[in-house]
């Protein structure tokens, strides 16, 4: 058996449902090459926001004004990455890749019939969102712009979003990790040169010259709109190119299965929905944010991205258990995918445990990285202290929601989500703001709550057991 295991250890790619593969050491297979990319993913945001925040509060919140609008958009894509995840990951478990490849060549087909449409309809909306946002008049028309701009190159984010759901299904996380660390390093530098003017480095005696474009934030949403477009594209080619059981081929027709597409439509749907109750929620948070000011608008920006250094493992282990728990139940081994929540959510509280801590210790460090506003950075510091605490409980319920979802059990996810979100989160960030006249951290409480709560409410269902068999009911039901 050990000489088994040394074996499948240099293989280029390990089955998942084989029990004699240390749990642990599975799930931390997975998982690094997710956490790596969430790493480079969280920099470059970090990046962007300390790039463009050096251009000022205005600048700031100009670029986040809008997000919640586009993530209910974005949400479209990435719940139909949901039913294509689940599918792929049943299928590959099952030894089924022609399945697998049928459900690889409808995520190409959705790109074009759903992907391509959104993105129109946040062009034509760009002027439109920040005034529905909120946006005081000082930064309406940048934020318009850079929304604009953006828009053209969203195929290519959305693309990426989408694809990276099928490599993650058959249980290829390194893929996703090379095509996103090229790509991050391609905006790093664009956003250097398109956002500064030209000017002069000087290391030691020797002068050298930088080139830039000096356009701010026109050259932020240039950056990021041409290395969303060459992500897309990689994650094609490569879907075509790289060697898998699962590889697609250009003569193999692209014509829609309206079964295939009911089934992934019939799980995605719920998905969808908490997306939209998830980004419909952000937005009244954000109205409610937007009406204390700007600069209080720029601290929540600020501290919203300085936590999301919690949501690189949270993430990778949600996605590491979605993967997982699909295969397993593609190969009949539902106890395998008990096994495997068990451990990933073991190891993800222990991680995310260790990260509250950090947050809330370098906290002052972490805002000032994006800001240099004083009045900003206290607030920011002020709402990173209360997430702290509530890290391993947040990642727990992220990873039995991942596990509902690879079930194809994604209706209570929806349930449960789209419940607390509106009345704990966001009826409770509106009455201490708008009712009460209480400030940001008041308001982050609220989702603090929700946060818990929901884990709660989710671990409840996961106990239950009857998300086994969410995936024959869907295909029931879409039958």
């Amino acid at each position: 058996m050990h000489s088994s295991l040394r074996k499948k250890k240099h293989q280029r790619k390990w089955d998942l449902t084989d029990e004699r593969i240390p749990p642990l050491r599975v799930v931390l297979h997975l998982t690094w090459p997710l956490f790596l990319e969430q790493v480079l993913t969280t920099l470059v945001s970090y990046a962007d926001t300390a790039m463009v925040g050096a251009l000022g509060v205005q600048a700031t919140a100009s670029v986040s004004i809008t997000n919640p609008f586009v993530f209910l958009i974005n949400g479209v894509m990435m719940a139909l990455g949901v039913g294509i995840t689940s599918y792929v990951a049943r299928s590959v478990g099952a030894k089924d890749y022609e399945a697998a490849k049928a459900y690889i060549r409808h995520a190409l087909l959705l790109l074009v019939c759903v992907g391509l449409p959104l993105c129109m309809l946040i062009l034509l909306l760009h002027r439109q969102i920040p005034l529905w946002m909120g946006a005081a008049p000082d930064i309406i028309e940048s934020s318009a712009n850079y929304l604009k701009i953006t828009s053209i190159f969203r195929i290519g984010a959305l693309t990426t979003m989408m694809l990276s759901s099928v490599f993650r299904g058959r249980g290829d996380m390194k893929t996703p990790l090379y095509i996103n660390a090229g790509v991050n390093v391609l905006n790093i530098a664009g956003n250097y040169l398109l956002i500064n003017p030209s000017h002069i480095i000087s290391l030691g005696s020797l002068q050298i010259h930088i080139p830039g474009a000096g356009l701010g934030i026109t050259g932020a949403a240039l950056s990021t709109g041409f290395s969303w477009l060459t992500g897309g594209a990689l994650m094609i080619a490569f879907l075509y190119l790289k060697d898998d059981p699962t590889r697609i081929h250009l003569r193999e027709p692209l014509h829609p299965d309206w079964g295939i597409i009911r089934r992934i439509v019939s799980v995605s749907i719920p998905a969808m929905l908490e997306r939209f109750c998830l980004s419909g929620a952000s937005i009244v948070v954000s109205r409610a944010v937007a009406s204390l000011g700007t600069v209080v608008y720029a601290a929540n920006s600020v501290y919203i991205t300085a936590e999301s250094i919690s949501f690189m493992p949270g993430f990778a282990f949600a996605a590491t258990a979605t993967t997982l728990t699909g295969q397993s139940l593609g190969a009949h081994k539902p106890y395998l995918a008990k096994r495997y929540v068990a451990h990933t959510a073991a190891a993800g509280m222990t991680i995310l445990s260790i990260t509250g801590t950090l947050i809330y210790f370098f906290a002052p460090v972490l805002v000032r990285l994006f800001t240099p506003d004083a009045a900003a950075m206290a607030i920011a510091v002020d709402c990173l202290h209360e997430v702290a605490f509530i890290q391993p409980i947040q990642v727990a319920g992220w990873i039995i929601a991942g596990a509902l979802r690879g079930a194809g059990d994604t209706r209570w996810p929806f349930y449960i989500t789209a419940t607390c979100n509106w009345l704990i989160r966001a009826l409770g960030a509106y009455v201490c703001i708008r009712v009460l006249h209480l400030g940001l951290p008041q308001a982050v409480l609220c989702a603090c709550v929700d946060s818990c709560v929901s884990a709660f409410l989710l671990w409840l269902r996961y106990h239950s057991g009857r998300w086994i068999h969410a995936i024959r009911d869907h295909d029931a039901k879409a039958a």
